[in-house]
């Protein structure tokens, strides 16, 4: 019988949290190229009163390094209706700011409608760990979608959409 036990620590930690499943958000922000963003299932709510949550990117450069960069961007919680968004910025490059899957909230800046809740941001503060930077952003404002998909999760490297089927009571 093969031993599939991780070779490292890293690798372990990896491993786990591919078994664990996360929400999915798309964050974007303008850059000098026009707007970008990238896919993200670090996105976790902080607190209330003020709004503020939490995510993680894993570099500096590229889309993350235009929202770290940014000082308002916008964090796209995305359900199964608009997985193809989620998909779309996962990979690189983004749409060309005149792509019709862009619109334009109500100070200026460019999200994406398709997304069941867009919440406009500035960041709070940013702490960098090892090769990551932790973002605590401020939610300054909040658009919601009409139509509402089922939750979406990211899980063992894949999306999957969650109903009430799935429930465990």
């Amino acid at each position: 019988m093969p031993d599939d036990t991780p070779a490292t620590i890293a690798d372990a930690y990896k491993a786990a949290f591919r078994g664990h499943p996360a929400g999915v958000a798309v964050i974007t922000a303008e850059g000098p190229d026009g707007p970008t963003g990238l896919t993200a299932s670090s996105v976790a709510s902080v607190a209330v009163d003020p709004p503020v949550l939490v995510f993680s990117l894993s570099t500096k450069s590229g889309s993350a390094g235009v929202v770290l960069g940014a000082d308002v961007f916008v964090v796209h919680l995305v359900d199964s209706l608009s997985v193809g968004l989620a998909k779309r910025f996962a990979a690189t490059g983004s749409p060309a700011a005149d792509d019709p899957m862009w619109g334009t909230l109500p100070t200026g800046e460019r999200y994406l409608p398709a997304a069941a809740t867009a919440l406009r941001c500035r960041p709070r503060s940013t702490t960098e760990i090892g090769s990551s930077t932790v973002v605590v952003a401020e939610v300054l404002d909040i658009a919601t979608g009409t139509d509402r998909g089922e939750p979406l999760v990211y899980h063992n490297r894949e999306f999957h959409s969650l109903s009430d089927r799935s429930r465990l009571s």
